[in-house]
This record gives structure tokens, sequence and C-alpha cells, in this order.
């Protein structure tokens, strides 16, 4: 029976699903998370009669056919790319990105990753790095003699010296965007790295067009919906639960059929 194997595609899909909602909830508190959704596709058809042949000799044509479904398949889980909230920090390197960009982070392979997750650190040699110590491009040093650091909208990191008036420039934030941020591929570690689906990365200055710009002391939270999340994770077990139902009918269906004398 064809609904046994159609009823086991639907469970699967939705095991996929729920796992993809456990993942957007498990990371409601992660620092630039992008939710996760799930797209699913019908499965290949059988043609028992086909749309469009002839029905007798004299040229009469089939209307509709028949065609019978096979189920159904997972076809991408895509990351919703919509800003997340900002939370105030007061932290000095804390920075959020409000609009398009990612933040640029050399890997210790010396490969660049890409990140929305600002919440940066000095290291020993006063260079701005990631919670995992990886170094944040194009390259920050703040002097250990400075008392103040400011980071306006633009990137410019802009040091107070001790016994100096002015402020003293040290460095400027870039941030890199994509022609599709959909197909980054995830790290691991908040961090993406760029792929043929996602295109090359477009590095430019904060606040200039097609860039977002850059907000100290915030931290962009993730943009999961936990009314949303639950809302889907009900349905999904609904979807799940009737599958199994079609199983268990098809499966008397045959006991019935085997118990026939």
């Amino acid at each position: 029976m064809r609904s046994l194997s159609i009823a086991a595609t639907g469970m699967l899909a939705q095991q996929r699903n729920v796992e993809v909602i456990s993942n957007n909830l498990a990371n409601m508190n992660t620092t630039g998370y992008m939710r996760r959704r799930t797209e699913f596709h019908d499965l290949l058809y059988q043609n028992l009669r086909r749309a469009g042949g002839t029905s007798s000799d004299a040229g009469t044509v089939v209307p509709t056919g028949v065609q019978m479904g096979l189920g159904v398949k997972l076809a991408a889980v895509y990351r919703i790319h919509e800003q997340g909230n900002l939370t105030a920090t007061d932290n000095t390197f804390d920075l959020a990105i409000q609009g398009r960009g990612f933040f640029q982070v050399e890997l210790p392979n010396g490969e660049t990753a890409y990140t929305r997750d600002g919440t940066f650190q000095l290291n020993g040699d006063g260079e701005v790095v990631t919670h995992d110590g990886y170094r944040v491009l194009p390259g920050l040093n703040v002097p250990s003699n400075a008392i103040d650091v400011t980071i306006n909208a633009s990137g410019e990191v802009l040091a107070k010296i001790e016994g100096q008036v002015d402020l003293q420039n040290v460095g400027q934030l870039q941030l890199a965007v994509f022609p599709n941020d959909a197909g980054l591929q995830s790290e691991g570690g908040n961090l993406y790295t760029e792929t043929p689906a996602s295109g090359s990365a477009n590095v430019g200055i904060p606040g200039s067009t097609g860039y977002g710009s850059i907000i100290q002391g915030f931290l962009e939270t993730s943009n999961v919906n936990a009314v949303e999340e639950i809302s889907n994770l009900i349905s999904a077990q609904r979807a799940y639960e009737m599958n199994s139902k079609v199983i268990t009918t098809a499966d008397e269906m045959m006991g019935k059929l085997s118990n026939m004398r």
C-alpha cells in the first residue's frame, strides 16, 4: 500500500521540521542568531492515466488523468535575516549592526568568517577579538595608555589617550555584505563563511549606501519569536500525529485483507 510509505515520508519531514524549530528555541538568547525555516516539496508522481492521452481511436482526449503522489521531502532550511532587537549593555566593545552587514573575523587557518555577534574584547596585545580570541578584521589595535574608546556609527575607533586633548583614530571597522545572505554557510560559534550561493563579499564603510551603521554599547539579540515557534511546533506535532494515524489505518486495512477467508 502506497499510503504506508507516503505517511512515512510525512513523519520524517515533520521530524526534521521539529528539529529546526527546537534549534530556533534553543538559540533564543544567542546573540545575533538568525532563525531558520523549513521548506518542503512533493515527491515524484506516478502516472496511472496520463492527462492529454487519447482514450479512443476517435481521438478523444483524457482531460485530467490520474497521478498518484509519493509523499513529501525536505527541500531547504532557510535562514531568515531579519534585524533582531538591540539591547543595551554599556560595554565599550559590545557592538551592534543596525541594518545590513557582517563583521569580519580572521579564523586560525587564515580564512575570513562573518558574524553579526559583536561581543568583542581586547586581547593581551590590545587587539580587538571575538570571545574565542579570533581577530576582528581589518585589525584594530588599542594603545595600552588609552583611557577610553569610542566607536562611532561609521566604524571609526577613536581612543582617548592620557594627557592628550584630541581623540586619536586607531582604526576603521568595515562591514561585509553579500548578494544572498541566506547562502552563507553556518560554521557554529555565530560564524558564517562564504559559498558560491552567497556570492563574494562586498566590503565597505558602515553607514554608507547599502551598509548598516555601528552602535556602540549594544548587542543584537536573536530574531526568534517564541510565540511563533511554539505555534509552529504544535502544527508540526499535529501533522506528525496525522501521518502516524495514516500508517495505523493502512496497517489495519492490510490486517483485514490478510484475515479474509
